[in-house]
């Protein structure tokens, strides 16, 4: 599990402007019995306290929903695992999901004499070279493991979160770091903390042989994954001496196979120590009476001596190095330079470049290379570590391109940025886009954690006053700095990695081991989590919507129009909503491509980008199946050059003939890659099971529609769109009168709305018998989804269907995770849901999916059909499904232009009301044998479409037909083209 880093930055709202040279001061007060310090100005009023053990605590008050964001932080990551066991920070990170002495076991005094000799098997393991020695050991730890297994409970931490209410159980590793993330509802903080501490007093690491399994697993996917090999080829060369390029977070093959369960208790031990960790709550708590709760639960932890990684400086590049990279996917190019560390001023200076490079509108390569189509898709962007940080440009080839081509491009924007060809306004608008992108962000409880997690876990919380003024200080580089800078940094010692497609020959396979199903005791409870159950919680009361007090709803000309008041700051969001999308169009979606090359007879298109992002305001035209949307976002004081600009692009958008053949160039260079895309590739298989030959996937023109399509067949649907009818949403700080008023004067309708053409059927395929849809590619892994229709939605049955889902295959504590990953370790990713449409008129459906080594495929396979055919009974599961789907349910908050868009989906299955009102209701009187008449009715025995993606050299098509009569797809069978 890894995660991006994301460069920290900061605003300040007062009124309807973004202030700057706000002070931002440490200050130290005590309140609750303990000191804290703060920051002034500080929007998420965060509170940093340090507990006489040196446990960090990072608290921030959020009271708009009753629910609480945390996360466990630890100084321990890929950097700190021990050069002969990488990967290890990694299997801990897994492990310390698996109790405690006091939890996770049926009587710790039988499983722990049973786990010392797994401990001790392993050791020996470890030591062994002999392969067949080295089977006989493994052997005796699976037979062993089977036998301990009888006490163990799997899984029984996430039972205990999902009773509690908890949402979103995970963890990841890192460079730097492990974390662990939690969301619970406000009323279960004592029982959440009695869990955190007891989870990091005592961990055993039980069930250890199929968690590992998991792992290989996880390795696999990676192997599989081309952008994966390009960052680890291009840290090993950046950083030739530093963990971060030497040592990956997943570890090395041989590490993974020959671990040791002696040197992760050290590695435990060593550093999930309290003075290297950090608590951060934010959410609906008062910090006076939580610091206290987490100090007593966490009163028990001991600081030690501790010594971080500490690498020796990486000597200076001196020349450029080139690696190619051969896989599946679409070719790519990217080149790496090596920055400098955390809370520098370089690092703020080489952030601000990326922007200018590359900020999605208005950046050199937005409009230079994007705009222009001189490549099929280009960024840049800046990942900031501890100790250094990684500058990275990376460009697709379009058609008839070559890599070094595409690589040339994105040194000549360098180029511009070393000679000064750039407009200095740019670094105005770059720090103006930064705050009102953040604006709305610090309502987010998961935003608020992860920005100071992030802050500890680099080193600087002691530095968030630095970190506030970012932005602030970020403002005050000239251009003169800017260029002045760039000349020193960028020179000829980058990296250059050039992803081709082709064979990747230097992929080992990971051996499958044989692994017995161990017991999951999926029915048991341990007495620590019958008593922390059975503590009494104060009930949070449930808040549902009433659309006709929640919403507004008026006219403007013969239009409808649903607004929501925007109370709390002047940012406001404006969409045309029009009830056509694709299936009504072929050429719509191509029109809304179109639209972004094409200048008016006023402005070019590379003026339209830079006044949107000079005015910090957003635009922007998507097309999905049925629905299209225009959206425009700002500040409220830009609403009028906002609106008006944007009707003005439609009105009077001309065409661009040159433009058009490079679109058409690159769509097709575009199809290209999308059938290189093994997720693409599954998700066309989907629609093929589903539609069968004429399917959504491949509702588009064919390449020679493609290549007659005429501007002035897009420029028609664009200078017309407001003809068809569309109803005008709006959040923003305007009261409806004022909104209704206001937009009339800008947004010009018709006397009568224009009929948008029928959208396509898709008719839906009947499931008489089993099939299977493979798709070759060259991978390690096999996907395999089932999907079977299963009628018309109908929403009488959507409680069900929610509890079902819950119980049956959603998250770590479901029958499907337990069985299919924990008890028999055939998959890293594995679940089933039943789907209901987005739309009444649409059918519901069956999926499953693993993604597994291909030689674990059959067995894969047929422990998932068990579970399709038999409904395994956990009493305890139930409850904790239920208690989980009702608490979901309670806390939920749907706020600000959320509302809207609810109100849209529940018009779309035809429901008048909050759908949640019917969920809430029909879930509590469910019973276990309620779910399980579902399950006979709607999943089990019935035939199903097996989707498999997998390479033909590594699954035989004899087993492939056991499972039903297989269909062999091309790659223009899937996508129509």
């Amino acid at each position: 599990m890894k995660k991006k880093i994301l460069i920290f930055s900061c605003f300040i709202l007062a009124g309807s402007s973004l202030m700057a040279q706000v002070g931002y001061q440490w200050k130290t007060a005590s309140s609750g019995g303990y000191s804290y310090k703060y920051v002034t100005n500080d929007p998420t009023k965060s509170r940093f306290y340090t507990l006489p053990n040196g446990l960090t605590v990072i608290l921030s008050e959020n009271a708009k929903e009753p629910s609480i964001e945390y996360r466990m932080a630890v100084r321990a990551g890929s950097n700190t695992d021990p050069r002969t066991s990488t990967g290890l920070a990694h299997y801990l990170e897994h492990l310390l999901f698996k109790g405690t002495d006091r939890f996770g076991t049926l009587d710790y005094a039988k499983e722990k004499p049973l786990l010392d000799k797994i401990e001790a098997l392993y050791e020996k393991y470890h030591a062994t070279t002999d392969p067949v020695k080295r089977k006989e050991i493994y052997a005796q730890i699976d037979k062993t493991s089977g036998e301990a297994s009888n006490y163990s409970i799997a899984n029984e931490y996430d039972k205990m979160m999902k009773s509690i209410g908890g949402q979103s159980t995970n963890a990841h590793t890192w460079y730097e770091e492990t974390v662990y993330n939690e969301d619970l509802p406000s009323n279960a903080v004592d029982k959440f903390l009695a869990l955190q501490a007891e989870r990091f007093r005592n961990p055993v690491f039980r069930i250890f042989h199929t968690e590992l399994e998991a792992v290989y697993e996880e390795k696999n996917r990676g192997l599989d994954n081309d952008s994966w090999k390009v960052s680890e080829r291009m840290n090993a060369l950046l950083y030739p001496t530093h963990n971060y390029g030497q040592q990956t977070t997943i570890g090395t093959i041989e590490h993974l196979k020959n671990p040791s369960l002696v040197e992760i208790r050290k590695y435990y031990n060593k550093y999930y120590v309290p003075n290297n960790m950090a608590i951060v709550l934010s959410g609906d708590f008062k910090s006076d009476e939580m610091i206290q709760k987490v100090a007593k639960s966490f009163a028990y932890m001991k600081a030690k001596p501790l010594e971080l990684y500490n690498p020796a400086p990486e000597k200076p590049l001196t020349r450029i190095q080139t690696a190619d990279i051969n896989g599946p996917s679409a070719e790519t190019v990217k080149i790496g330079y090596r920055g400098y560390a955390e809370n520098t001023k370089e690092s703020m200076v080489l952030d601000l470049i990326s922007s200018i490079l590359s900020n999605g509108k208005a950046g050199l390569m937005d409009i230079n290379l994007n705009k222009q189509q001189k490549v099929l898709s280009a960024y840049a962007s800046y990942q900031q570590m501890k100790d250094y940080g990684t500058f990275t440009l990376s460009a697709q080839p379009k058609q008839g391109q070559t890599l070094d081509q595409a690589k040339q491009l994105l040194l000549d924007q360098i180029a511009l940025i070393r000679s000064g060809n750039f407009d200095e306004s740019l670094i105005k608008a770059t720090v103006a886009n930064s705050k009102l992108s953040l604006l709305e962000s610090f309502d987010k409880n998961n935003f608020r954690v992860e920005a100071v997690t992030n802050e500890f876990i680099l080193n600087r919380a002691t530095k968030w006053d630095k970190s506030l003024s970012n932005p602030d200080d970020m403002a005050k580089i000239n251009k003169k700095e800017v260029v002045d800078f760039a000349n020193k940094f960028f020179k000829d010692d980058y990296v250059v990695i050039l992803k081709h497609k082709g064979e990747d020959k230097s992929i080992q396979k990971v051996e499958k081991p044989a692994i017995t199903p161990v017991k999951t005791n999926t029915n048991e409870t341990s007495v620590f989590t019958k008593n922390l159950l059975a503590a009494p919680t104060k009930p949070i009361e449930a808040r549902f919507l009433d659309y006709q007090k929640d919403l507004n709803f008026g006219k403007t000309g013969i239009a409808d129009v649903v607004t929501v008041q925007n109370k709390e700051n002047s940012i406001f969001k404006l969409t045309y909503r029009f009830d056509m999308g694709a299936w009504n169009s072929k050429l719509l979606p191509y029109a809304a491509r179109y639209l972004t090359f094409l200048s008016t007879d006023k402005y070019t298109a590379e003026e339209i980008s830079k006044q949107f992002y000079n005015i910090a305001c957003n635009y922007s035209f998507s097309v999905r199946n049925d629905v299209t949307t225009i959206e425009i976002s700002g500040l409220q004081e830009n609403f009028d050059q906002a609106v008006s600009l944007t009707e003005h692009i439609f009105a009077n958008c001309k065409a661009n003939e040159e433009a058009l053949k490079e679109m058409k160039s690159s769509i097709l260079k575009s199809r290209e890659n999308t059938k290189l895309n093994k997720s693409a590739i599954l998700s066309g298989l989907m629609n093929y099971a589903q539609f069968g030959p004429k399917n959504p996937t491949n509702f588009v023109l064919s390449n020679e529609e493609l290549q007659q399509m005429t501007s002035s067949q897009l420029l028609d649907i664009l200078h017309h769109i407001n003809t068809y009818k569309h109803a005008v949403n709006y959040y923003g700080p305007e009261t409806p009168e004022t909104f209704t008023k206001h937009i009339a004067k800008v947004h010009v309708l018709p006397q009568s709305f224009t009929e948008a053409a029928p959208a396509q059927h898709f008719t839906y395929t009947d499931n008489k018998d089993n099939q299977v849809y493979f798709a070759n590619y060259d991978m390690v892994q096999s996907e395999i989804r089932w999907i079977r229709n299963n009628g018309v939605y109908n929403p009488s049955e959507t409680p069900k269907v929610n509890l079902f889902n819950s119980y049956f295959g959603g998250g770590m504590g479901s029958i499907v995770f337990q069985t299919i990953r924990e008890s028999k370790a055939l998959a890293y990713s594995t679940f089933a849901f039943y789907v209901t449409p987005d739309k009444k008129e649409k059918d519901n459906a069956m999926m499953a999916y693993v993604g597994s080594q291909a030689d674990k495929m059959n067995d894969a396979v047929g422990a998932m059909n068990e579970l399709l055919n038999v409904l395994p009974e956990s009493d305890k599961n139930f409850e904790s499904s239920k208690s989980n789907s009702l608490n979901a349910l309670v806390t939920s908050r749907i706020t600000k232009n959320d509302i809207i868009n609810h109100y849209y989906a529940d018009q779309r299955l035809g429901l008048d009301h909050d759908s949640r009102i019917d969920e809430y209701k029909g879930i509590q009187p469910l019973t276990f044998a309620d779910i399980k008449s579902f399950h006979t009715n709607n999943v089990a025995n019935k035939p199903y479409n097996y989707c498999i993606v997998a390479s033909d050299k590594k699954v035989k098509a004899d087993d492939m037909q056991k499972f039903g009569k297989l269909n062999t797809l091309t790659l223009e069978q899937i996508f129509g083209y």
